[in-house]
């Protein structure tokens, strides 16, 4: 049981931390590379950051042989930019060793760019077998590996876009375009401006009809401002008449007694209308319709 959790405390001193939203470098692991068997592509163990190294191989596996018998455990990478192997490490299982026993190792390394690590694998020799093959790597990132990552690294460039040159002489040229009616275009652009006119005709006539209406109102008001004028004249008459009628009724007046035979000869026998207080009359009566009329406009 000791075996088993020596992995898990190396880890520990090994990745503090498994991620960093700084730009610093930080460290992690992954996960059973031989989780699947004895060989295995590295495309699916390493996360994606291009500053990835490996500074450390973890594994553990359990030995199956006959205590005679003598076995090697090689567990390895493959150089990917290069001949032969980036890491290899050796077991070898000698007579007298028994079978089920189980190994752990930790082996640190310089740091080394993910890009050299190949195809990984654990190879037996001779006459044995590995049961729960168990390799994991334990990996630092720098992300200014890549210096454009984040404007704080040093290297960093500010990106200059690329300006495409254009060729003019390849442009489309509309006139010259066989296809391309001039003629036409210039016939709606007539249309264009003979719709304009129209709606400028329409607006003045619009702009008429409204002066002619602002017109009519003032003169119904000028009108209207006249039948008062008539009206007051007529009231003032009127009062003017009836008071002096009235302040002749209040004389006194000594009648000496006698015969007053009248001296008055009728034209013709006939009392002839007053033709000023016709006139009157009739003033009163127009105004009194032309008042009743305009209440109901």
């Amino acid at each position: 049981m000791l075996k088993k959790a020596l992995p898990l405390v190396v880890l520990a001193f090994l990745a503090p931390y498994c991620y960093s939203d700084s730009i610093s470098p930080y460290y992690g692991y992954t996960g059973n590379a031989a989780a699947n068997g004895l060989s295995w592509g590295m495309d699916n163990v390493f996360p994606d950051p291009p500053g990835l190294e490996v500074n450390a191989v973890l594994y553990n596996y359990t030995i199956q042989k006959a205590v005679e018998d003598s076995v090697t455990v090689n567990v390895q990478n493959e150089n990917a930019l290069g001949t032969g192997y980036i890491f290899r490490e050796t077991d070898e299982w000698r007579p007298g060793s028994l079978g089920g026993t189980q190994i752990n190792k930790v082996i640190g390394l310089p740091s080394i760019h993910r890009s050299y690590w190949g195809d990984g694998s654990i190879e037996v020799e001779g006459n044995g077998s590995v049961t729960d093959p168990s390799v994991i790597y334990s990996y630092r990132v720098d992300p200014c590996y890549d210096p454009q990552y984040d404007p704080n690294c040093p290297g960093y460039e500010v990106p200059i876009p690329v300006i495409p040159e254009i060729d003019l002489s390849s442009l489309y040229d509309a006139t010259k375009d066989e296809n391309v009616d001039l003629d036409r275009k210039t016939e709606i652009d007539q249309n264009e401006e003979n719709l304009e006119e129209n709606e400028k005709e329409k607006e003045e006539a619009e702009e008429e009809l409204k002066r002619k209406y602002r017109l009519e109102k003032a003169m119904a008001a000028v009108d209207a401002s006249g039948l008062f004028a008539d009206s007051h004249v007529i009231k003032q008459m009127n009062e003017f008449a009836n008071m002096a009628v009235t302040t002749q009724g209040y004389y006194a007046a000594s009648i000496p007694g006698g015969t007053y035979p009248e001296t008055i000869v009728l034209d013709g026998g006939q009392l002839q209308d007053n033709k000023q207080g016709r006139r009157m009359n009739m003033s009163s009566q127009i105004l009194h319709e032309k008042m009743i009329a305009e209440q109901y406009k």
